[in-house]
């Protein structure tokens, strides 16, 4: 069983400081750009090389995040960022975007890829992809508990990355449109507003239906060590460097001694909360208990007093890598020092031969004492052997001279650690002309289609409708696809099941939002089309799906039409046209924040916010859907956008509406509607 690594959280210099001296063992850190943290104070290539080389010297691994939506118009800069982190020597890119990963594998091929919890995998299929792809490890939803993400561990040798501390979203992370679709600050380019934050009403009562405590696993980690994990993940790149060090002093003591001291407990309570901490999703008691906020209370407890004492503990540099050295010296001949760390070994001779003594000799006892004067670096003697010629003699300057060269040579060599082969590739510059007539998808929350939708391309029902409803619209002449659920987590062996029955009754297309739905299509021989969960946003992305032998898909409603339209490559795309959008994927249920009971739920709630404006969210047992306040309608406008191959219509609440007779009735019904919206397709996202 390999030691869990502790993996903290640095949004500047001071940070890395913090991580290291408090007991690290990786840091993750973000560029200039496209990092998911973009407040934070971040790094360009002068302070990436310091903190890798900083790193590196001290035994520590850094990540760069290279963890947002990327578009078109920006790969030539990921490409530059992609050379930095190459050139700076980083341990691993954490990444979103599938196109951008396939670009880091052409640039540097050797430079290990991370695939970010922005990607939303949190069942094993979606780790079996990443893996066949090359990936080296995932970062599991936040969402998942011990269980599934043991599942996930023993599904294939990809390594895991668990989040065991810092700030819970209530949205499954890369499934998040909230702050974008409100005030186009979008969290899948780490520009959030955190809406969720805000007050949000369930029923009579007010409170904070969108806002949980912050995540809290470290007294698991001995746990998440026994069954594989491989890195313990502290969230916080935007916060204090005083909360690093807390945080991951926590994690090294519960690691190592298999308990947190009461002082840094105390301290943790301390520097960050909103009202306690939770364990919920790793138990499994997602509910009422993991809703919070940060209260007055939980500000004024992080004082200046408290950063100040915190501060103390990691205020000096700790000898934390041990390294092997011989000394010797002879008369007439320079001094030899020899240090041996790992691989490295370093020699340094003395400036001049040393010399008989006249009275009194260099003895063993002096000589070792100045060799162990390792203060100020971030190295300890575990061996040290010295073979001085009897009668010799030297000025103890020298050796002091020798031990310090000796280190800085060491520094140096522990500094060239890849040296990654880099690539000059180039970006493709095409642009996607539809040849054919548009098609119209529609997706639909039950499988009981009016005839008004006949006529409709392909009409995706959920997976886990009663087969009898499929096999009677397949009977009536519908063209039926299936649409397997944004949320896997432990269903995954349920839809694969599903999937095989429906394929027997002649089932051929399924619409897939995440990667592990892709990978389940794909096992099955199904026709895959992509959901706009998966956030397609650049030409590379496109190019990755089509190789992967998806039919079609849906781009990301974050992009504008323009975006749209300069979108390279061969594979058919569409956009959502019509519907309310999901602003919010969830586990835990809004409803849950009053402790509302399931078997009370008639699936469909609403939930409103301070200006009074409802939003409904829809529930289909597992996960929970949470819907913007008005439709939205482009129809009309996306017919002049050339360069799409179909749009779609999106069911969501609608339910009269999905048993209409002819597809005359819907449009009367829905869009002349007075209150609806173009979402992001003319202003887009920040």
């Amino acid at each position: 069983m390999n030691k869990i690594e502790i993996l903290s959280p640095c949004g500047g210099f001071d940070s890395v400081v913090a991580a290291v001296r408090s007991g690290a063992d990786a840091i993750y850190l973000g560029a200039k750009d496209f990092s998911a943290r973009a407040s934070a104070e971040n790094f360009d290539y002068t302070q990436l090389k310091k903190a890798v080389d900083y790193c590196h010297i001290r035994g520590v691994l850094v990540y760069l995040t290279l963890n947002t939506v990327i578009f078109d118009s920006e790969l030539e800069k990921a490409k530059e960022v992609i050379i930095s982190a190459a050139k700076a020597q980083v341990d691993a890119l954490i990444v979103q975007n599938m196109g951008v990963a396939t670009l880091v594998k052409k640039i540097a091929p050797k430079l290990p890829l991370h695939g970010s919890t922005q990607m939303s995998v949190h069942s094993p299929s979606g780790a079996k992809l990443l893996w066949e792809m090359g990936f080296k490890r995932v970062v599991l939803s936040r969402e998942m508990s011990r269980e599934e993400i043991k599942e996930v561990v023993e599904s294939c040798p990809i390594e895991t990355e668990v989040f065991v501390h810092g700030a819970l979203c209530m949205s499954v992370s890369g499934q998040c449109y909230f702050s974008a679709v409100l005030g186009s600050r979008s969290g899948n380019r780490g520009r959030c507003a955190q809406p969720c934050r805000l007050p949000f009403q369930v029923g009579n009562t007010k409170g904070f239906a969108l806002s949980l405590k912050d995540n809290s696993i470290i007294e698991y980690l001995k746990d998440l060590e026994s069954i594989g994990v491989t890195s313990a993940k502290i969230e916080g790149r935007m916060k204090r460097p005083e909360y690093v060090a807390t945080a991951t002093k926590a994690c090294v003591e519960s690691r190592d001694l298999g308990f947190v001291s009461p002082e840094t407990q105390k301290n943790l309570n301390s520097v960050f909360s909103r009202t306690g901490f939770t364990d919920g999703y790793y138990k499994g008691k997602r509910g009422y208990e993991m809703f919070g906020y940060r209260k007055k209370e939980d500000v004024v407890s992080a004082t200046e007093k408290l950063f100040s004492e915190i501060r103390i503990d990691y205020k000096d540099e700790k000898p934390r890598v041990k390294i092997q050295g011989s000394f010797v010296a002879e008369i007439g001949k320079n001094p030899v020092l020899t240090i041996k760390q790992g691989e490295n070994l370093v020699t340094v001779k003395g400036e001049k031969p040393c010399e008989k003594a006249i009275k009194i000799p260099l003895d063993e006892e002096k000589c070792r004492k100045q060799l162990l004067k390792t203060g100020g670096t971030p190295y300890s003697f575990d061996s040290l052997e010295i073979d001085l010629e009897t009668g010799v003699t030297m000025p103890l300057s020298e050796i002091n001279s020798l031990r310090r060269i000796a280190l800085e040579k060491l520094n140096f060599e522990r500094t060239k650690k890849h040296n990654y082969e880099i690539f000059n590739v180039e970006i493709p510059a095409t642009v996607h002309e539809n040849i054919g007539k548009k098609k119209t998808y529609g997706r639909f929350t039950s499988a009981n289609l009016g005839t008004g939708f006949k006529d409709f391309d392909m009409c995706f029902v959920p997976v886990f409708s009663k087969e009898s409803h499929i096999e009677s619209l397949l009977n009536r002449g519908f063209k039926v696809g299936v649409e397997i659920p944004r949320g896997l987590f432990s269903r995954e062996e349920k839809v694969k099941s599903q999937l095989e029955k429906l394929k027997n009754i002649g089932i051929k297309d399924v619409l897939c939002n995440n990667l592990g739905a892709v990978y389940l299509a794909k096992e099955l021989g199904l026709n895959i089309h992509g959901g706009f969960g998966l956030n397609f946003v650049n030409t590379l992305d496109l190019i990755w799906a089509e190789e992967q032998g998806f039919t079609d898909t849906e781009v990301s409603f974050e992009l504008t039409f323009q975006q749209i339209e300069n979108l390279g490559g061969n594979l058919p795309r569409g956009i959502i046209t019509y519907g309310y959008l999901p602003l919010m994927l969830t586990r835990n249920c809004p409803n849950k924040s009053q402790n509302v009971d399931c078997k009370t739920c008639k699936k469909q709630s609403k939930m409103t916010d301070r200006l009074n404006k409802s939003f409904i969210f829809y529930c289909d047992g597992c996960c929970t859907e949470i819907l913007n306040t008005v439709p939205l309608d482009v129809v009309e406008k996306a017919e002049n956008l050339s360069p799409l191959d179909f749009q779609v219509f999106r069911f969501s609440v609608e339910n009269s509406v999905e048993n209409v007779e002819n597809i005359a009735d819907f449009f009367s019904k829905t869009l002349n509607l007075q209150k609806k919206t173009h979402g992001l397709y003319f202003r887009g996202i920040i």
